[in-house]
């Protein structure tokens, strides 16, 4: 029960960074999900597990390591496209 909650509030997490950094609607929901999880994971490991928790993940630093990684996942996915439409 533990994984489909930290499946859930991943996806919470990646949703909210994607509308932050209006980028998430053009990965999709799946990729949100992995930003999310991922994000949480880089965001503790650099900020620590401080503020409110939910499913064993601090929020506040999985939410800034959520927006880390869509931005970077964002910007990534643009410079393919664009060395795609170059060659």
């Amino acid at each position: 029960m533990h994984l489909l909650w930290t499946l859930i509030v991943g996806a919470i997490i990646g949703a909210i960074a994607g509308a932050l950094t209006s980028k998430g609607q053009a990965m999709g929901w799946i990729a949100n999900i992995v930003a999310g999880l991922v994000g949480s994971w880089v965001g503790e490991s650099l900020l620590g597990t401080w503020g409110p928790t939910l499913a064993g993940i601090a929020i506040v630093p999985s939410l800034i390591g959520a927006v880390i990684v869509v931005a970077i996942v964002a910007w990534l996915m643009m410079r393919m496209n664009v060395d795609k439409q170059t060659n």
